[in-house]
């Protein structure tokens, strides 16, 4: 689903540096993207995938290739089933059918509807056993028999590699073929494509390496320990060496090496033992509005449903203002540590200290959004909503009978008598309603009945911090352990949609190769909290001179210590809570404004120029390219925005929080505003170079 944005005055178009990157013929080439998760939805890598095939189709239209594995439900839901375009690709295809292996092909349903080739691994598992040989003899890896998910992986990879021979013997030196693999699954089919003397050109990207994520799922001192790992040792323990083995090997016998980030690149140096040669970020596909202000209208809305929510949850309970209460979110998959919920939690109980401490009026509601096991929703959440819509009915109805006869008193010309308007009977269902509203326990914490309630990481951490949603709290806790859906009868929303409709995403990650979650933010306009430690905090400390002035605060976890860390996260969400209604709309114009650099349509160039390396690097006789030259992109960034204080911390008054009507006796022009920022950003840049007093760290990879 793309996510949308705003036309208007938030386009940078002709302002992100021209391409200058001579353009591949795409017509005497085909492209072959191989990972296993297209059309089968496991993890991060299929939203690449999928966001990333529209730019893709639209460069190299019915050239574009993508090959997975074969899953029944999902080709006959996503996938509709046509014949290839190409003679060579369909011969290529029998020849694996008449030696009983079955592919199929297709139209993947997805926008840009790209071309499909997908291999049923289970109907070639009878030559699992000779593949496996055929590996050993190649580079001396044997694969365990209870490994399912590596042995799949062999299937799948020998059988591309032998579409590949197939459709190389058939189109002979025209057109150039080009294999763009993802990950260690699809690693085997590099590795058999390479020893076979295949005359094509690869890439093979890493999103994570596979020991860096055994490594910090295990609480590890990850990244000041990199180049202490013993890695051989470190693989065999976790009884993961023969899949390491299978990483390592493609990343060496690819043509071009890439990673998603740069701080991936620095990982990958030291565990993989080879630099990227290109570093290829993660973008989303973004679809614009034709209204001018419909991202700041969205989440006005979605903010109001959210409100809703939140009555219904703290009924009983509900003494602050929901108008000064701000939503902050966390999401994504339930790793406690990985993606920072530990330190998030820690500085929640000193943000409620200091909002208590300075006795602000400002309430922060914090929803985790991280699955976990559970058996049903809480009944009292259930109960809450309930009510909640009880009273919502009596207000109505009330309502309803008292315009009537404010209606017909008004219509015979009398002020009607304010006492007698309203009947006992009224007054009865009024004290009724209130009086359900009576609560004798706190608001739940979660919103779920949780199966290892007495273990789970963060209900374990709430009663360390004592954040039990108490009347003095001003940082309440909602814990959603399930994905957000539009069905559900507790929380009905989409994901997007309730991004939009919060205020702030908090992303503390330590282990975060890139992190969708605070791209998908900024996409929508709302401000983020990353890490230099994530993949898109590193791309937007290098791409955006000041980002916290684009709402994109990056909490340095990575030079300085956990306590340090946590008190810089509370500053950002503490300065948050300081800004004013009129200041937050400010920062989600600007923050909206870097969409355009999340955007494929920008992003898609890295992956131009790792196609064009591989090809140089595969065929030198046909295809040319500098390798000392930069690439193009190395070194812009956006300048700190002219018109506003370039952060919450630089423009807070001296009392706690600034006034709503002090703020809106300034003058501001949202036009005037944007056109100001979009002249500073035209501004010359230096590419490429590294600021005077910066030093390279060790390992980090220059593309």
């Amino acid at each position: 689903m793309p996510l949308s944005r705003s036309l208007s005055m938030t386009s940078l178009s002709g302002v992100l540096p021209a391409w200058e990157e001579d353009e591949l013929p795409v017509e005497d080439l085909l492209l072959f993207e191989v990972a296993w998760e297209v059309t089968n939805k496991v993890g991060g890598i299929y939203t690449v995938i999928q966001s990333k095939a529209k730019v893709t189709v639209d460069e190299w239209g019915e050239n574009y290739y993508m090959m997975g594995p074969y899953f029944e439900h999902n080709f006959r839901t996503q996938v509709e089933g046509c014949e290839p375009p190409n003679d060579a690709i369909q011969k290529a295809m029998d020849a694996l059918i008449h030696n009983g292996c079955q592919v199929h092909f297709g139209r993947w349903l997805i926008e840009g509807s790209p071309y499909v080739i997908l291999f049923d691994i289970g109907s070639a598992a009878w030559n699992l056993d000779r593949w496996k040989g055929d590996l050993w003899d190649t580079c001396n890896i044997g694969l365990p028999f209870h490994d399912r998910e590596a042995n799949d992986s062999l299937i799948l990879g020998s059988l591309v590699a032998w579409f590949f021979k197939e459709l190389t013997d058939h189109l002979g030196d025209n057109p150039n073929v080009i294999g763009h693999f993802h990950e260690w699954q699809a690693g085997p089919g590099l590795l058999l494509a390479r020893s076979r003397n295949i005359p094509m050109a690869t890439i093979f990207t890493t999103h994570a390496t596979l020991l860096g994520r055994y490594l910090c799922a295990g609480n590890v001192d990850f990244y000041n320990n990199l180049d202490k790992f013993n890695i051989d040792k470190e693989a065999g323990e976790r009884q993961i060496y023969h899949r390491y083995c299978l990483e390592r090997a493609a990343v060496h016998c690819a043509h071009v090496f890439t990673t998603v980030s740069q701080i991936t690149a620095v990982e990958a140096n030291h565990m993989l033992h080879r630099k990227p040669d290109v570093v290829t970020p993660n973008g989303l596909n973004v679809k614009k509005f034709s209204a001018m202000h419909e991202f700041q209208n969205l989440h006005s809305t979605n903010k109001t449903r959210i409100q809703e929510f939140v009555r219904g949850h703290f009924y009983g309970h509900l003494d602050f203002n929901l108008e000064k209460t701000l939503f902050f979110f966390i999401a994504g998959r339930y790793e406690f540590s990985n993606k920072g919920a530990d330190i998030f939690l820690e500085s929640l109980s000193r943000l409620n200290y200091l909002l208590r401490v300075h006795k602000d009026d400002v309430t922060v509601v914090v929803f985790f959004i991280m699955p976990a096991k559970t058996n049903n929703f809480n009944v009292e959440s259930l109960k809450g909503q309930a009510i909640r819509k009880q009273l919502w009915d009596t207000a109505h109805a009330v309502k309803e009978k008292f315009g009537k006869k404010l209606y017909d008193a008004l219509l015979k010309g009398q002020i009607p008598d304010m006492n007698s308007i309203l009947d006992r009977d009224d007054f009865t269902i009024m004290k009724r309603a209130i009086y359900a509203t009576q609560r004798h326990s706190l608001p739940p914490v979660t919103t779920h009945n949780m199966l290892d309630d007495t273990t789970d990481p963060i209900l374990s951490n709430v009663r360390r911090i004592g954040l039990f949603n108490s009347r003095n709290d001003r940082v309440k806790i909602i814990f959603h352990p399930e994905f957000l859906s539009s069905t559900s009868p507790l929380l009905p929303m989409d994901y997007d949609d309730f991004v939009r409709g919060c205020n702030l995403g908090v992303f503390p990650s330590y282990y975060e190769p890139w992190g969708y979650t605070p791209g998908e933010c900024t996409v929508m306009g709302i401000p983020s909290v990353t890490t230099n430690l994530s993949g898109f905090g590193c791309f937007m400390e290098e791409h955006v001179s000041e980002p916290a002035a684009y709402g994109i605060y990056i909490v340095d976890r990575r030079y300085r210590s956990p306590e340090e860390s946590c008190n810089q996260l509370t500053q950002f969400m503490f300065s948050f809570c300081q800004q004013s209604r009129r200041q937050r709309i400010i920062q989600r114009n600007r923050t909206e404004r870097l969409s355009e650099l999340m955007d494929w349509r920008y992003l898609g160039r890295f992956y131009i120029h790792a196609r064009h390396l591989a090809l140089s690097r595969a065929f030198p006789d046909k295809f040319s390219l500098d390798p000392m030259a930069p690439l193009k992109t190395q070194g812009f960034r956006y300048p700190r925005p002219a018109s506003v204080p370039p952060s919450p911390s630089a423009s807070i008054h001296s009392t706690p929080h600034h006034s709503d009507a002090e703020d809106d006796d300034e003058p501001y022009d949202e036009e005037e505003e944007a056109e100001r920022d979009r002249l500073n950003i035209k501004s010359p840049f230096v590419l490429g170079s590294v600021p005077e007093g910066k030093k390279k760290q060790p390992g980090e990879s220059g593309n």
